[in-house]
């Protein structure tokens, strides 16, 4: 998981499929990342306000009793803790810092679950930014409560009403607007989707996660790494940055993806929202609608470097149901008192099923990273019980 090859490719994945128009901008933001990567006081700068706002280093938090339960070691990467409630922090705070670099005065969003909408809206109001977020508003209807916060804190909340009215046809219509404003406005991209250099940049900013979990494994586990690291997977941004601190250690990585959508496991190569990837189509090859209780994983398509991933054989994708889903909530909940997202709910729930069986022997060590917090579905939870 190192930088993309020629073209801002991994593999056959990934690339630049953007109109004319919008070559030049990602240009200037590829260069812009490259300059300020390699620019110790930029990510001093960061480090900082990862520390010192978001709250890192999050804990790895072993999950005694459900251990005990399924036979297997558990432990938990916290993103839920940190501030704004998921890992979708790390990644704005990045970008917003590049825009202000940049000389950008606005920010563009797109969002599902409403966390990273949230994280915009947070950036921007730290860093004197203007932010404009668009939302489905199947998913603005799912996540009343973010599309609060972020009104609360400033932010400009576009409904998008066409289409499936969730992530997908909010991230159209965000790339849509960018045309037409590049040059006052900076488009910070959600997860490891869009463009070259998207992928990778978030991916990088995300590896926070990985780096900080690589050594907290290490204090924890007699082997120092675990057998197993799991991470819910839409885009799968913060999946790519868990499996960015392992991909060269024994562990096996294996991405959750929704049953409804499942880019890998139920999808062929596509071109959608500027990169080649694999995507869930009709027999005419037309993007079919995914479906999924979590909002941020209501996505179509999956992230470039993890289709490169599943192609090397690196990764495993699976998925399971939102029936599963809901169980796994419920059980974290009661188990350990920790109540996660229904996206991050993806990955327990896995791990629930495989638990004692060939895909997860009894005796494995199993991390699996909590991208965020519950209670934002608290009225989709409500209303299933």
């Amino acid at each position: 998981m190192r930088e993309p090859g020629a073209n801002g490719r991994f593999g056959e994945f990934g690339g630049r499929f953007v109109p004319e128009s919008l070559i030049p901008a990602c240009a200037e933001v590829e260069e812009a990342f490259r300059d300020a990567w390699a620019d110790a006081g930029f990510r001093r700068d960061l480090d900082r306000l990862l520390t010192v706002y978001a709250g890192r280093p999050t804990p790895v938090t072993p999950a005694w009793r459900l251990s005990a339960e399924l036979g297997v070691d558990v432990l938990l990467k916290r993103e839920d803790l940190a501030h704004t409630g998921s890992h979708k922090i790390n990644n704005v705070l990045g970008q917003a810092l590049l825009a202000v670099r940049m000389g950008r005065t606005r920010l563009i969003a797109e969002t599902g679950a409403g966390q990273h909408g949230v994280a915009t809206a947070t950036a921007a109001a730290l860093l004197g930014l203007s932010a404009t977020v668009f939302m489905g508003s199947k998913d603005m209807a799912r996540q009343a409560l973010n599309v609060h916060r972020m009104r609360l804190l400033g932010a400009e909340v576009v409904e998008v009403t066409s289409g499936s009215r969730t992530l997908k046809d909010a991230t159209s219509e965000a790339m849509r607007h960018w045309v037409t404003c590049v040059d006052e406005a900076y488009y910070c991209i959600g997860s490891v989707m869009g463009p070259h250099p998207y992928p990778w940049m978030v991916r990088e900013f995300q590896r926070v996660i990985g780096a900080e979990a690589r050594a907290q494994c290490a204090a924890e586990l007699p082997r120092a790494v675990p057998d197993y690291v799991v991470a819910c997977v839409g885009g799968g941004s913060n999946a790519a940055g868990t499996f960015a601190g392992f991909a060269d250690t024994g562990a096996q990585l294996v991405g959750v993806e929704a049953a409804g959508g499942a880019a890998i496991s139920n999808g062929a190569v596509a071109v959608m929202h500027g990169h080649r990837s694999y995507a869930i189509q009709d027999g005419d090859g037309q993007i079919l609608e995914a479906e999924s209780i979590a909002a941020g994983l209501d996505y179509p398509g999956i992230g470039p470097e993890h289709a490169h991933l599943h192609e090397l054989g690196r990764a495993r994708y699976v998925t399971v149901t939102d029936a599963e889903v809901v169980d796994a909530v419920k059980r974290l909940a009661r188990s350990e008192g920790i109540l996660p997202a229904l996206e991050s709910a993806h990955a327990v729930a896995w791990v629930l099923r495989a638990a004692g069986t060939a895909e997860l022997p009894a005796g494995s060590t199993v991390l699996i990273t909590l991208s965020g917090r519950g209670d934002k579905d608290s009225n989709s939870l409500m209303e299933i019980q």
